[in-house]
């Protein structure tokens, strides 16, 4: 087979694979008010297709089941969450900035991705009896401990202090803050995306030691 051929042949495969995980993406965003609707347990690829566009044979083709599904759905979101708080930490020129930014971004997306959460902490739940969601699972939550060390970090370097915990403890605090406030939002309080912006500017201030 002559390279030219060779090179046609890997062509075609990657945008096959392409056009295989742009259809994956477009029913993970079909799929994700049913999910953030029912939750894990209560949802099937059959009720996704009842309430989408999708058939359940579509669907089955993409994915192999729920959990694959929903992990997919997860996975995407979180990855894309991760980048931008990237860009928080690199526009920041000062801690006090940094701290608004990332108190903005917290809110922002309790307010706007407040499915995407609860199905996260759902998901999280359930890591714990499905063994098909424990992989993913621990692998972002390794990654969501990353990005908000890497916020934590850039802002005690900006005091010119050290952070009074290890990294783990970072994430738990902030993890377990914006949990609270979700709980709360979905219960109707009115006041609660307000009282995660100033709790968690408070809170990061409070993990630097000068």
């Amino acid at each position: 087979m002559s390279q030219a051929v060779e090179q046609e042949l890997d062509r075609f495969a990657r945008a096959h694979v392409d056009k295989f995980e742009v259809r994956r993406g477009e029913l993970a965003d079909a799929a994700l008010a049913t999910l953030g609707e029912l939750g894990v347990t209560r949802t099937s690829l059959r009720e996704i297709a009842r309430k989408t566009e999708f058939s359940h044979g579509v669907l089955h083709y993409y994915f192999r089941d729920k959990d694959e599904l929903i992990t997919y759905c997860v996975r995407r979101y979180k990855e894309h969450c991760v980048t931008r708080y990237d860009e928080i930490v690199a526009e920041a020129t000062s801690a006090d900035q940094l701290a608004a930014l990332f108190a903005d971004a917290l809110v922002g997306t309790l307010l706007e991705d407040t499915s995407m959460h609860r199905l996260w902490y759902d998901m999280r739940s359930q890591a714990m009896f499905v063994s098909g969601l424990g992989a993913t699972v621990t692998d972002l939550d390794r990654q969501l401990e990353a990005m908000v060390w890497h916020v934590v970090s850039r802002y005690v370097e900006l005091r010119g202090a050290r952070c009074a915990v290890a990294s783990p403890t970072a994430y738990a605090v902030f993890d377990g803050l914006f949990e609270n406030s979700l709980v709360r939002h979905l219960s109707g309080d009115t006041g609660a995306a307000e009282r995660l912006r100033g709790d968690a500017a408070w809170l990061i201030a409070t993990l630097a030691r000068d």
